[in-house]
């Protein structure tokens, strides 16, 4: 067959920056294993442009999150979230692939379930559902054909709470390996000079403001016990004013790095690092470099998240250890001296760093695809499969 009917067609939906560079991978996933070209309309960012998507508008118009922020911006949300169900309705494409952000995505699949009730949709990352509000995986049932999960532990969370069908797909940082790991001539080479410690103190303005001073309190601790540490910090570039402001008041130098590149490469010779809670914690763990968790939000965040949160730890490679491996301390026991008693035997060496390592060293196994499969191929069958759930 020749022509538009020999084309298939995929809707992609993704409402943040994230979402977007998991789209640009998936429609290179998409038209490497498809057997027809494809063409790719919805929503999506700068990522996905790359790759020739035309979206819709522009991605930061739904690029909120928080409650206040959202308030803020509801008539826009609302009106976005109109246009693309009618966009998708008047498409009809073979499949709808929501990305992430759930706020916006699953709002446009409820409501483009109802207009076409036959047309498969699939979730491209699961909502935290075995973390807090565990009632949204089964009400997800009606409008998600299938969800593609990032983390192996998924699958069975969404079964045990009656949500949709659930694939652990991999999560796109096992295609970075190469630029997280030592290669064979730093491999198991202690780096001449003071221990690397590397220090991420989160991407959000708020997680900065509130973890920089505990941070910098914690450098001159650990300073003080074991002499010169060469301390790195991978800023965001969005929040680098705010980050060289408040460095600039420790009393202990530190060194700004700026970029992916750098900071992967920071990975490859830290001794340690003092890390927020959230993604960067997956990437040391597939780095291979042990570490200390720390957080802390507002006193009704933290009211709010002690009635909701379903986990015994907010940790990701915790959760996909099932085991509490990597230290934490939150809220209140997020003060520099806890974090330097956690962090100096890591610094150090001993049977605290020897027993951390080597349950980092179990992540490979635990998220690794079959066949050394990679994320985005894995993704991509699926939604070339897609089926609506009976």
């Amino acid at each position: 067959m020749s022509g538009p009917a020999a084309e298939r067609t995929i809707w992609l939906v993704a409402g943040e920056d994230s979402g977007d560079q998991l789209g640009a991978k998936l429609m290179r996933g998409l038209r490497e294993l498809s057997d027809r070209p494809i063409r790719f309309g919805g929503v999506g960012g700068e990522a996905m442009a790359e790759q020739g998507f035309r979206s819709l508008f522009p991605i930061d118009d739904v690029a909120v999150m928080g409650y206040l922020p959202v308030a803020a911006r509801l008539r826009t949300l609302l009106r976005r979230i109109r246009q693309t169900v009618r966009d998708v309705v008047e498409a009809r494409p073979d499949v709808l692939v929501i990305i992430d952000s759930p706020g916006f995505t699953h709002a446009v699949a409820a409501r483009v379930r109802k207009r076409l009730p036959d047309l498969p949709i699939v979730d491209y990352v699961s909502p935290s559902v075995w973390a807090w509000r565990p009632w949204r995986a089964a009400r997800m049932r009606p409008f998600i054909d299938h969800v593609l999960a990032l983390l192996p532990f998924e699958p069975e969370a969404h079964r045990r709470l009656n949500g949709p069908t659930c694939t652990y797909v991999g999560h796109p940082l096992i295609e970075r390996l190469a630029e997280l790991r030592p290669g064979p001539d730093e491999a198991g080479a202690r780096p001449a000079g003071p221990p690397v410690l590397a220090i991420l103190p989160g991407s959000r303005r708020s997680e900065i403001e509130r973890l920089m001073p505990v941070f910098g309190a914690t450098l001159a601790d650990l300073v003080a016990r074991f002499g010169p540490i060469e301390a790195v910090l991978p800023a965001v570039s969005r929040h680098r004013a705010l980050i060289e402001r408040l460095a600039g008041s420790w009393p202990v130098p530190v060194t700004l790095v700026h970029g992916e590149a750098p900071k992967y490469a920071l990975f490859r010779r830290a001794r340690a690092a003092l890390a927020a809670s959230g993604t960067v914690t997956l990437e040391l763990a597939l780095a291979g470099v042990p570490m200390v968790v720390a957080y802390k939000v507002s006193r009704i965040e933290e009211a709010v998240a002690r009635r909701l949160i379903q986990v015994p730890t907010i940790v990701l490679p915790n959760l996909i250890l099932g085991q509490n491996a990597m230290p934490e301390f939150i809220q209140a026991d997020c003060t520099a001296p806890r974090l330097a008693e956690a962090l100096a035997p890591l610094v150090a060496g001993g049977p605290a760093r020897d027993a951390q390592v080597a349950a980092l060293a179990r992540i490979d196994s635990l998220m690794r695809l079959p066949g050394d499969d990679q994320p985005s191929r894995s993704a991509a069958r699926i939604v070339l499969s897609a089926r609506r759930a009976s």
